[in-house]
């Protein structure tokens, strides 16, 4: 979508601080971080939300968290961390395009 913040971040015309890319995803930094480390996970493709998945979309699902877990390895959060996404204004959602918040490397919050 020509107006979707996500999707100028992956087609590259909006820098960001990434970790990771690959054909499907991109991971960077969040520019206001919630914990020590918080990352976003996005695919490239634009889903508007979890609410608009289908199961056709199971691997790409299987693949986003297949990168999230080793993006967890490598930033160092063996101890835990949180993956969120929000669906919808209700929800806090702000920006209408599939992404896991990852969040860790301190005690979260319950």
């Amino acid at each position: 979508m020509e107006d979707c913040l996500f999707c100028k971040i992956a087609a590259g015309d909006i820098p960001s601080k990434k970790l990771y890319e690959d054909e499907q995803v991109v991971a960077f930094y969040d520019i206001a971080p919630q914990a020590k480390v918080h990352f976003l996970v996005i695919p490239k493709r634009h889903i508007p939300s979890a609410a608009a998945l289908t199961e056709e979309d199971g691997a790409l699902l299987g693949h986003v968290f297949a990168v999230i877990a080793k993006l967890a390895k490598e930033q160092g959060l063996d101890n835990g961390y949180r993956v969120i996404s929000n669906v919808g204004e209700d929800a806090g959602q702000t920006v209408k395009h599939l992404h896991f918040h990852v969040l860790g490397g301190e005690k979260l919050p319950v």
